[in-house]
């Protein structure tokens, strides 16, 4: 069995996550996962187009959470229905990065391993082709963690002067636990 792009990229680090973390990103082919997610409206009207744009969740909710995920060795489409909108993305493995094109946006990930959870730190970002300054770079929080066959999800990201664009948590259901 070939290895997934996030073990090519962590290498050992992969090894460090939580079960479900590990089972998620060894997936193949396609797959739907269910779980619950809450998320965020964004800070203002600036970061209102941006996530419009984006795709990102316009208003708060709560609910449900539908995910397909159809997965091949060197790219993965994602897309999240959330209660209120969907959002698609596409990962690809690209000279031993993960990137992710998220609407007109393309963002390269470093990928490690903190305490079982997968942390993803932004390393550069590119809209519409264009490099974004160091300093405007947003700052983004990407975390994973799992437990009980779910995986556990965080995701925020906010701009200098705009304020926060996107904001979600919630869990997907990987591992279906026996019942007694």
């Amino acid at each position: 069995m070939s290895t997934s792009m996030y073990e090519t990229v962590m290498g050992p680090a992969f090894a460090e996550l939580a079960e479900p973390v590990q089972a998620f990103h060894r997936t193949r082919g396609r797959r739907e996962l269910h779980g619950w997610v809450e998320t965020e409206a964004p800070a203002s009207l600036p970061a209102r187009l941006l996530a419009l744009c984006l795709g990102t969740p316009l208003k708060p909710s709560s609910g449900a959470i539908r995910f397909e995920l159809e997965a091949e060795p060197d790219c993965e489409l994602w897309v999240r229905h959330f209660p209120t909108n969907t959002m698609q993305s596409r990962m690809r493995l690209r000279e031993g990065e993960l990137t992710e094109r998220l609407g007109l946006t393309l963002l390269h990930f470093r990928l490690g391993a903190r305490e079982g959870r997968l942390v993803m730190h932004l390393q550069d970002l590119k809209f519409l082709g264009i490099p974004c300054p160091r300093w405007a770079l947003p700052r983004i929080v990407a975390e994973e963690e799992g437990r009980d066959g779910c995986l556990y999800f965080t995701v925020r990201a906010s701009l200098p002067l705009v304020g926060q664009v996107a904001g979600y948590t919630g869990h997907l259901v990987v591992q279906e636990t026996a019942k007694a």
